[in-house]
């Protein structure tokens, strides 16, 4: 239904904050918790005067937030409550601590794509697509040992991909998560090891922003004794990652001997590594 005018306010339930008597004065502005409050009309309230409740528009009236009584208090009177009563007819609003935290005071950003949580927090709706994937590439081959692959790394950049979210940011190798959650990490790699030669791929994370460094992941190919032979290898692992300060993680190339080589490209991708977010912290 349409109203012309004000539209009442509904089921909000409140008290009046106490006061006090003026001698020989009729006006009092109502308020609660300190704020001015208008209720709808004078028969949505119940007013209680020197312990007798007082009939609405004749021993009252009411404009806006001010309350006029039909006749001027004086010293002694005690009004002893105002209670609002909104629009007893409809629930609408409902009277706070009916609903727990007093109608839901949320926190967070509340728009489209948020939803509020039990936790009485705006966030986004978990809906089980991805929200960050990204891949880097080697753009030079590494023909020695390198602990961190800290060069020659860029975003995949042809024309039909595309990072979802933010993606990962990369400082002199050593890679950062754009948000907290559960990633998988990993690396597909092109090694050309030399006769009798095993290449050893690392991955590694560190929890303390490189205090320490853990190995996670390790990737071998190895050439015997007869014609050198090239391939692929491909490892990968869960990063819890708590803290978007603290952990991150970079890759390294071990027990390569002269001749061995990692292949890459800047065209396609030769080497490269992997960053997808599939769930929050665990």
């Amino acid at each position: 239904m349409s109203y012309i005018g004000k539209t009442p306010t509904v089921g909000n339930f409140q008290v009046c904050d106490a006061i006090s008597v003026v001698n020989n004065q009729a006006a009092y502005t109502m308020q609660v918790g300190s704020v001015n409050v208008s209720p709808e009309s004078a028969n949505h309230m119940i007013v209680s005067l020197n312990g007798v409740i007082q009939k609405p528009t004749d021993a009252f009236t009411v404009s806006g937030s001010t309350i006029t009584f039909a006749s001027n208090l004086v010293t002694g009177d005690v009004i002893n409550f105002i209670q609002i009563l909104g629009n007893v007819l409809d629930l609408g609003v409902p009277s706070d601590s009916t609903v727990s935290l007093a109608k839901l005071t949320a926190t967070g950003t509340k728009n489209s794509t948020t939803f509020l949580r039990g936790d009485n927090t705006f966030n986004a709706p978990p809906l089980g697509g991805i929200t960050e994937f990204d891949m880097y590439r080697l753009t030079a081959g590494i023909s020695s040992n390198t602990d961190p692959i800290a060069s020659n790394l860029e975003r995949v950049d042809d024309a039909t991909f595309s990072k979802i979210g933010t993606g990962v940011t990369n400082t002199s190798g050593v890679f950062s998560f754009p948000s907290t959650g559960l990633w998988q990490v990993g690396h597909i790699v092109q090694i050309t090891p030399t006769t009798n030669d095993t290449v050893a791929f690392t991955q590694h994370t560190t929890a303390n922003n490189g205090t320490a460094w853990d190995q996670v992941a390790q990737s071998n190919f190895k050439s015997g004794s007869g014609a050198v032979s090239s391939g692929k290898v491909t490892n990968w692992t869960l990063v819890n990652c708590t803290n978007v300060s603290n952990v991150k993680v970079k890759f390294a190339v071990g027990s390569i001997d002269s001749g061995s080589a990692i292949g890459a490209s800047t065209d396609f991708n030769y080497t490269s590594f992997f960053f997808i977010r599939i769930g929050d912290s665990q």
